[in-house]
């Protein structure tokens, strides 16, 4: 077995988004353990920097977020039996295979066969078995159970919780160039938590994160830009990394970047990706995204004005928690016909989403 687990294709499962009377599903995997609360920008007077925002709009306190963390993916294509049996939902087979090959000193081995303890694959969840076979690993130098097992000790997974020791293990990973654990000790810095308080090491490791491509490091290096923090202050840069991020898909960061252009403070190339942007977002739930693309269609920006779909963005966000009592008011004057046109409307957007879950699963 000489293959090893490769890096996590989805960064961050960013559950603290999710609309409410939505839930992340329990399966949800991520590289990264935390991340950092938002506050909608007003509508009316846009500050020079939009706060971050939750779903349902509404201000909370910065805050670091456990998320699930443990290295998921296995190779799809290759020769070794283990991982053969693996990719064919074999786990049983894939988990004596594995054995035979630790047994024989094989690291990745190590590593196969804690994730399959770590989700219950065929056998029983076992989260402390799990930490072992991620420590056999790691001592064996395998980057991904190094990685795992730093997950292990940051959440308390099958072991004492300890961050300092995680810090060790996700600096130990990221000397080799793993993009997750240089985000995940990058963010240690920023809070001081498990490593001492250093906003220039924060900005290191998650800028080499965001130029790896890690969609939730270029969104956190875009605020590092905008507030100053372990990097002098550069609006365009914020504007750049922020822009990029949202390309990917981060919906907390189609939001915010979004709400940017709209203040004219992102990208000038950018502003016709606007009702884009919004609708991304309002797809994955944020009802702050929903409630902003109600107002995109009824003022006519970048888009065709279109008073309905205005009204039904604006029931949506509205079912969703967001609050808004100027747009109810401008809802409530439209004629009974075209209210009526905008709830039916609405209505099937909900059918169509509690038809297919996954659409509301932030990335």
């Amino acid at each position: 077995m000489r293959r090893s687990v490769p890096k996590i294709a989805k960064l961050l499962t960013l559950w603290l988004l999710v609309p409410v009377g939505a839930a992340v599903p329990a399966s949800a995997d991520s590289s990264s353990w935390f991340t950092r609360d938002t506050t909608e920008a007003p509508l009316q007077k846009l500050a020079p920097s939009p706060k971050k925002a939750t779903p349902s709009g509404q201000a909370t306190p910065n805050e670091s977020i456990i998320q699930k963390s443990i290295p998921s993916n296995v190779p799809t294509t290759g020769d070794d039996a283990a991982y053969t049996a693996f990719d064919q939902g074999q786990y049983l087979t894939a988990l004596k295979l594995a054995e035979q090959a630790a047994e024989h000193g094989e690291p990745q081995a190590n590593t196969l066969i804690a994730r399959i303890y770590t989700e219950g694959l065929g056998v029983q969840k076992d989260d402390k078995k799990a930490f072992e076979y991620y420590k056999r690993a790691a001592d064996l130098g395998d980057v991904q159970g190094t990685f795992a097992l730093a997950i292990s000790y940051a959440e308390g997974r099958g072991v004492k919780k300890d961050r300092v020791k995680a810090g060790e293990l996700f600096e130990k990973a990221a000397l080799t160039g793993n993009a997750e654990a240089n985000y995940n000790l990058g963010m240690l810095f920023l809070k001081g938590d498990g490593k001492p308080l250093s906003p220039i090491r924060a900005y290191q490791h998650i800028r080499y994160a965001a130029e790896k491509g890690i969609s939730q490091a270029q969104y956190d290096l875009a605020d590092l830009y905008q507030t100053g923090t372990g990097v002098e202050a550069n609006a365009l840069e914020a504007a750049r990394w922020l822009s990029r991020a949202a390309d990917q898909g981060l919906a907390v960061a189609q939001y915010d970047y979004a709400v940017r252009l709209l203040q004219g403070y992102g990208l000038t190339n950018d502003e016709a990706k606007i009702p884009a942007l919004l609708k991304a977002a309002a797809e994955k739930g944020i009802a702050g995204a929903q409630n902003r693309l109600g107002y995109v269609y009824l003022d006519g920006i970048k888009v065709k004005k279109d008073p309905i779909e205005a009204a039904k963005w604006r029931l949506i966000a509205k079912k969703n928690g967001f609050a808004d009592d100027n747009f109810d008011g401008i809802v409530a004057k439209m004629s009974k016909a075209d209210r009526a046109k905008a709830q039916a409307q609405a209505d099937a957007w909900a059918d169509r989403i509690a038809g297919d879950p996954g659409m509301m699963a932030v990335p």
